[in-house]
């Protein structure tokens, strides 16, 4: 009961992610906002969840952990209710804040909890578990809000966490038994205030730059330089201080299996996200998919993910996490190189095939990463642990979608200056009579015809471009898998009390 209470928690918050995005033209036109002010709905959700996730350490330590997980849930639920009464862009941007305020700590706190109730010969199943959870957000969250949003109106997009949020409260309220805080953490308020500014510029910089035109835009380069100084200031501080009184743990970056996991994890949050922000609009823009045909193409990956997940969870401890993963970034690259085979005429087998097959190798990542990360960390520090990796995976997967759309912009217009070098006179497939019974043999008609198939035909090679660069990214990675420590076996453990205090 506690496992299935506090995944509810992490599949709201989780969805919440992407539940909006489908919903935001409707929005847009209900609370008369602009293209460029409704997209603070979505952004405002990110920043406050990146700035509060680092707090979930210390609140624990200063409250309880069940204290903290009941009020998240309930200022999560509540703040959902608020963002559905919204009557205007204000109303609804600052529900949206809060509800990025009291979700941050959500998943971060159920991992911790999954971690804390299993021994740990059942950490595999019980990440496999709380990664299913995680990952049926971005899976389902576009499907489920397009279907609430025509079905009903785009409201029901944050009334649907009131039930699921309301048993969850419950679920915890009644089954966890929370200790009394430890209380052994001093709240460092400057480290806690430059690490906020930090993250929260480098989240504005990566959510807005495309719209901004990057660097050509005066807001990023305040975003910037924003991040340089709190960030190096947030360093410069927690070097300076003793171990335990510094916002942020240091020793945490001492445990070598933690550290190498954190980088994995990014490396999956990037080749998740900007995947799946990638295909479903190269689909609809390119090939003409209705959305609810692309969302029916593009699930079976995160159908490959589960399965994978529920069978790699039985494997974890009793195969070498380090196989697992090869086999996972593997699978990974592969799917990748196919998708950098795509050309403008597929079929849905195609699309279909190459998505199972990437998921399945995050699946195989994704829970004997999870393992294999806090597999030597002590028990103490899994709060904190658990909050920066989450808010790690988030920053990723921000890179990611960010590097991907930039990547996708300028390639566009670099292929489109390369294809237009050949539409000259001298070229004798203009003269072609196919060529010229569709596009005339001049004026502008002809010529807007031309262009539109040239712009269709450049993207398809930006589209390739990117799937090439996380082909490459994920390829580079594997090697680094030398670096992970796989755990002790069990029968070293004295007996399974000591699982919870076992250190390396």
């Amino acid at each position: 009961m506690i496992t299935v209470s506090i995944m509810l928690a992490t599949i709201i918050q989780a969805l919440d992610g992407t539940i909006a995005n489908v919903a935001l033209p409707h929005m847009q036109g209900n609370l008369s906002a602009s293209q460029d002010q409704i997209t603070w709905v979505l952004t405002s959700f990110i920043v406050a969840s990146a700035i509060t996730m680092p707090l979930t350490g210390w609140l624990c330590d200063r409250f309880g952990q069940k204290t903290i997980f009941l009020a998240s849930i309930g200022g999560f639920t509540i703040a959902s209710v608020l963002c559905g009464m919204a009557g205007n862009l204000t109303e609804i941007v600052l529900a949206r804040f809060i509800q990025g305020v009291f979700g941050a700590a959500l998943v971060p706190l159920s991992q911790a909890v999954l971690l804390d109730i299993n021994p740990r010969e059942k950490h595999g199943q019980a990440m496999a578990v709380w990664g299913m959870g995680v990952m049926i957000g971005p899976i389902l969250g576009p499907t489920l809000g397009g279907w609430l949003t025509d079905a009903y109106n785009w409201r029901w997009v944050f009334f649907i966490n009131v039930p699921v949020g309301a048993m969850a409260f419950y679920g915890v309220w009644k089954y966890i038994h929370g200790a009394a805080p430890a209380r052994r953490m001093r709240f460092d308020l400057f480290g806690f205030a430059t690490l906020s500014l930090a993250i929260g510029a480098l989240q504005m910089l990566l959510d807005r730059g495309e719209q901004n035109d990057w660097f050509a835009s005066r807001e990023t380069w305040i975003e910037a330089v924003l991040l340089a100084i709190s960030f190096a200031y947030f360093i410069a501080h927690t070097a300076l201080q003793p171990a335990g009184q510094s916002f942020f743990d240091y020793r945490l970056l001492k445990n070598a299996n933690y550290v190498t996991g954190l980088l994995f994890i990014a490396i999956v949050g990037m080749v998740l996200f900007a995947t799946r922000a990638l295909t479903p609009s190269m689909l609809q823009g390119l090939m003409g998919y209705p959305a609810a045909i692309a969302g029916l193409v593009t699930a079976p990956s995160g159908l490959g993910t589960m399965v994978a997940m529920l069978v790699v969870g039985k494997l974890v401890g009793r195969v070498d996490v380090r196989y697992l993963l090869a086999v996972g970034f593997a699978l990974t690259a592969f799917s990748l190189w196919q998708m950098s085979q795509y050309t403008l005429v597929l079929s849905r087998s195609d699309i279909v095939w190459p998505g199972i097959i990437q998921g399945i190798g995050l699946g195989l990542v994704f829970v004997p990463l999870s393992t294999a990360t806090f597999a030597t960390l002590s028990p103490a520090m899994r709060a904190d642990g658990t909050a920066i990796y989450s808010l790690v995976r988030n920053i990723g997967s921000s890179v990611g979608i960010a590097l991907v759309q930039a990547f996708l912009t300028r390639n566009v217009q670099v292929a489109h200056a390369s294809l237009t070098e050949h539409i000259n006179i001298a070229n004798p497939m203009l003269q072609d009579p196919t060529v010229t019974a569709v596009y005339g043999s001049g004026g502008v008609a002809g010529a807007t015809l031309l262009n539109a198939e040239i712009t269709r035909q450049a993207s398809m090679l930006a589209y390739i471009d990117d799937f090439w660069m996380m082909f490459l990214v994920t390829l580079v990675i594997i090697p680094l898998l030398l670096l992970i420590r796989p755990p002790k076996a069990q029968s070293s453990l004295p007996d399974p009390a000591a699982n919870h205090a076992a250190l390396e």
